[in-house]
């Protein structure tokens, strides 16, 4: 039995850890969390607010952002917060089609899409 979701995982270019860190820890205000030596070693970061943890993972090889597939966040104040990644310099698309829900849609520096809504 599924007891719930433990994290999502993203894919990054190999040595964007900074720009990633400045986004996610800084314009997201998401906590960063180490990582078991074994798996540090791969480069990447891992991050977490509240529940909802995100591990962003170097991939080598092909790296293809993912442009549909996407971490659902949910926040509170989203109006708020969109102009808080405006005013970093991060454009956000803002969404009404899904029914009792405020939500928008950015990219992270490496170009995958990430949506935020909120319960209205």
């Amino acid at each position: 039995m599924i007891a719930g979701l433990d994290h999502v995982q993203l894919a990054a270019p190999p040595g964007t850890e900074d720009v990633l860190r400045a986004f996610y820890g800084g314009a997201l205000g998401m906590t960063e969390t180490p990582r078991p030596p074994a798996l540090a070693a791969r480069g990447g970061c891992w991050f977490r607010a509240g529940t909802a943890q995100l591990h962003l993972g170097g991939e080598a090889t092909g790296f293809r952002s993912a442009r549909k597939a996407h971490p659902g966040l949910r926040v509170t104040g989203i109006e708020a917060y969109a102009a808080r990644l405006e005013a970093r310099g991060t454009p956000v698309t803002r969404d009404d089609g899904l029914p009792g829900h405020r939500r928008f849609h950015c990219a992270d520096p490496v170009g995958n899409r990430l949506e935020f809504l909120e319960p209205s």
